[in-house]
């Protein structure tokens, strides 16, 4: 008798907390707002606009994926993101989705790690040292950003542990009226540096 209504306890016990368990997940998906959905902001570019719900901030992030999969990445291809906030620009990164090779030397302040990268924007070429972001992304420089929302072509080389490797992007088409609002930034001509 005394086994079995062990045996009772423990079954409850354990529907209990599965119902416990479930209840609490529902509710903390119900309080989370939705994702927001991205929208597609011209050619092979996305848009994704949120607000902070503490700071009324908005947020706007341009996405847009490489043409490629690199040599070591068979799942995810390189991207670039562009951040904004309140219509203005704040940062934008390069993320290979594969292993960089280890910083070449130190940026101007602050003696943050950079990386050299080659980049080829339509006909133009020249080189940049980009800060090294936990060895899986480099954060480019606003001038360079500028270019590629005007180009037609825009390639980066840079270094991984197994040598260089290419990253080939498409970025016409992009709206640049949705770019100018969300980010106060309008396309630049390259100089050719090399």
């Amino acid at each position: 008798m005394q086994q079995k209504l062990t045996k009772m306890f423990a079954t409850r016990t354990l529907l209990a907390g599965i119902i416990l368990t479930c209840a609490a997940a529902l509710s903390a998906h119900a309080q989370d707002a939705p994702a927001p959905a991205p929208v597609n902001a011209g050619g092979k570019w996305v848009e994704i606009s949120t607000e902070d719900k503490m700071t009324l901030a908005k947020k706007t992030r341009l996405e847009l994926e490489a043409d490629n999969f690199l040599r070591d990445s068979a799942y995810h291809k390189p991207r670039i993101q562009i951040f904004c906030e309140n219509g203005k620009y704040k940062f934008a990164n390069f993320i290979p989705n594969v292993k960089l090779g280890p910083p070449d030397h130190p940026g101007f302040f602050w003696g943050q790690p950079q990386l050299e990268v080659l980049v080829r924007v339509d006909e133009s070429h020249s080189r940049h040292g980009w800060n090294w972001l936990r060895a899986r992304s480099l954060s480019m420089d606003k001038g360079t950003v500028r270019e590629l929302i005007g180009a037609k072509v825009f390639k980066i080389e840079f270094r991984t542990p197994e040598g260089p490797d290419i990253a080939e992007f498409s970025p016409a088409s992009l709206s640049l009226d949705r770019v100018g609002k969300a980010c106060d930034l309008t396309p630049k001509r390259p100089s050719n540096d090399d």
